[in-house]
């Protein structure tokens, strides 16, 4: 089979700090790869060097010949003076096309990108429609290959179902970068973790993010197994060689040598298997009973003149964990103050127990003084020990279990990246035992392994959590209720993700599509001569709406069956329904487009 891009042997350091060696791996047509990895495992150094943007220290990247590759960083940069029409045209300026081929291009990946004002500069922009036109600047190139890191990096919830949607429609291979467990679930037929407890430092599957953590799990214990038996035979080898040279045989040379690549080979795996170290969260209860812990009535909050949420009541109790989950804007982080009492409502109350205590985590991360070294960040109190659950803990152990080395203890907090600043946060809330813990997007910057170990140490906590999150993965995994902030009078509470996109749908469906005709005609200029409108037409506009409406539920039907793991899993099934739902939406298109010309005939004769 045709290889688009072959890895081999790439090796990659910055000074004494190797991110990778070895490297050696190969993308196909078509492949749809999700690549994960520890924070500072080389990920977004290898998509660089995929795309030519930074060189290997050794080995090799061969790229099959006419292939466009384009590289989509975690950071958009923009002229923020240009209009979101100006930054998709000027992407197009190294390509060799025509001008009709220009404009084609720009206004597909308008319409896809869902921007109604063409001429809107980047710096009206937020951060979420920032990064739809990054992702619709990338998709304008219509590339063979797409090298995306960290997409899902400032989009809600509509922007993250956007951009799956734009993956599993695309006919080019991607290599995405994510932590976004559900993202990489959805739209990824592959799935590549880099990571130095692998021989040669990576481990690559056909399946899905599900699928990767099966055979993950199943490799790493296979390891662990072949450990304990070469350690067994080199405990053999070392009885034997501590015996005299009279009991030896003549094949004694052959077998020290085999002894020593024993010993060689049980150290390399003994290496691997150390470096599968995670963060050890433990966060503290105060073991309090209390039923009611946290009492919402009415609660209600506006911003400028605008209503963000209203009436929401509800009562939280030890053990129970609930989730605040909404497009940006929606009020979450608002939400949140309130119940932290930071901020006072508009109309309602809300009533904590009595000496309660809470323990918050602020995804802006204020409280983190850059000048300060990580042992004072780590330990305020200061001294040696840290003091946990009663008992002191060297600091250089306590920064032990958050992947801290002891050389770090020095470095300003300052010169930490965004997880590495995060896990320090974590490690003071851990230290307070709390009856409440309130946690504003603490999955941000953490990579997989680490919000593995959140999960569970949520999941443990004997207290009550609200937890503001996108990480649809963990919140259907931790949280007994979800309470969806969508702009309505009342937010509803749902029980998972599946429900919120289930009432996301049925919202969708009830748009007639009148509406949309209505916004159509009113963009459009009137036309500029009469056309005949005839009985066939008049009869054909009369039944229009119905067959809009079933190609619509057909587009929906389609777009549940791409999302399905029995599709996701068969890369030939995934292949044929997105071809399937492609066609499916350009029937839509073509229909409202039809509906447009048999309205402007109508209107041109004056008929009624």
């Amino acid at each position: 089979m045709t290889v688009l891009v072959s890895v081999k042997e790439l090796c990659k350091a910055y000074g004494d700090d190797t991110l990778f060696s070895g490297l050696s791996f190969d993308i196909k047509p078509g492949e749809k790869l999700g690549l994960i990895g520890m924070n500072g495992s080389g990920k977004s150094t290898l998509l660089k060097i995929i795309c030519g943007l930074s060189t290997p220290d050794e080995g090799d990247v061969s790229v099959q010949p006419g292939q466009c590759l384009v590289y989509l960083a975690q950071e958009d940069e923009f002229d923020t003076e240009l209009s979101v029409e100006q930054v998709l045209f000027n992407s197009l300026a190294s390509l060799d096309l025509q001008e009709k081929e220009r404009h084609r291009r720009v206004n597909r990946a308008l319409g896809l990108g869902g921007f109604t004002n063409a001429a809107i500069k980047t710096k009206e922009l937020s951060g979420g429609w920032r990064k739809r036109l990054a992702i619709s600047r990338a998709f304008c190139r219509e590339p063979d290959l797409l090298l995306l890191d960290e997409p899902t990096n400032h989009l809600d919830i509509a922007g993250i179902l956007w951009l799956e949607q734009m993956l599993l429609t695309a006919r080019c291979s991607f290599v995405a970068v994510s932590h976004d467990r559900a993202f990489l679930e959805t739209v990824c037929s592959h799935t590549m973790e880099i990571a130095r407890y692998y021989q040669g430092g990576v481990f690559k599957i056909q399946g899905n993010y599900h699928k990767f953590e099966q055979a993950r799990d199943k490799y790493l214990e296979a390891q662990e197994k072949k450990q304990s038996s070469l350690a067994s035979k080199m405990r053999r080898e070392d009885q034997w060689l501590r015996q005299g040279p009279k009991a030896r045989t003549t094949k004694a040379k052959y077998r020290l040598d085999q002894a020593e690549e024993l010993r060689k080979e049980l150290s390399e795996i003994k290496a691997r298997n150390r470096q599968t170290a995670r963060m050890d969260i433990d966060f503290s209860g105060t073991g309090r009973q209390t039923r009611k812990l946290l009492r919402v009535h009415n609660l209600t909050k506006g911003f400028k003149g605008r209503i963000l949420f209203s009436n929401i009541t509800f009562e939280l109790g030890p053990g129970f964990c609930l989730g605040i989950v909404g497009d940006n804007g929606s009020g979450k982080s608002t939400f949140l103050s309130l119940i932290e009492q930071s901020l006072d409502p508009d109309q309602g109350t809300v009533k904590w127990a009595e000496n309660l205590k809470t323990a918050t985590y602020h995804q802006e991360r204020t409280q983190l003084d850059p000048d300060m070294t990580l042992r004072e960040a780590l330990n305020p109190a200061g001294g040696d020990s840290v003091n946990y659950k009663g008992r002191p803990i060297h600091v250089a152990s306590w920064a032990k279990r958050f992947l801290f080395m002891p050389d770090q203890l020095d470095m300003p907090v300052g010169r930490l990246s965004g997880g590495e600043k995060a896990r320090i946060i974590l490690a003071e809330i851990m230290r307070q035992p709390c009856d409440l813990l309130l946690l504003d997007e603490p999955t941000n910057d953490l990579d997989i392994l680490s919000l593995e170990v959140l999960e569970t140490s949520i999941k443990e906590f004997d207290g009550a959590v609200i937890i503001v999150s996108h990480d649809r993965y963990l919140m259907d995994r931790v949280c007994h209720r979800m309470l969806y902030l969508d702009n309505t009078e009342t937010p509803q509470f749902y029980r998972n993700f599946s429900q919120i996109f289930k009432a996301r749908a049925a919202r969708e469906k009830d748009r007639r599509p009148v509406a949309e005709k209505n916004k159509k005609q009113a963009t459009q200029p009137a036309p500029a001569k009469k056309r005949l409108f005839s009985f066939k037409d008049k009869y054909e506009l009369e039944h229009i709406e119905e067959k809009i409406m079933d190609a619509e539920q057909h587009v929906e039907a389609l777009s549940e069956q791409v999302q399905h793991p029995d599709v996701i899993q068969d890369p030939a099934l995934l292949a044929d329904t997105c071809k399937k739902l492609e066609q499916a939406q350009s029937l839509v298109q073509s229909l409202y487009t039809r509906w447009e010309e048999l309205e402007e005939k109508k209107a041109a004769t004056g008929e009624n």
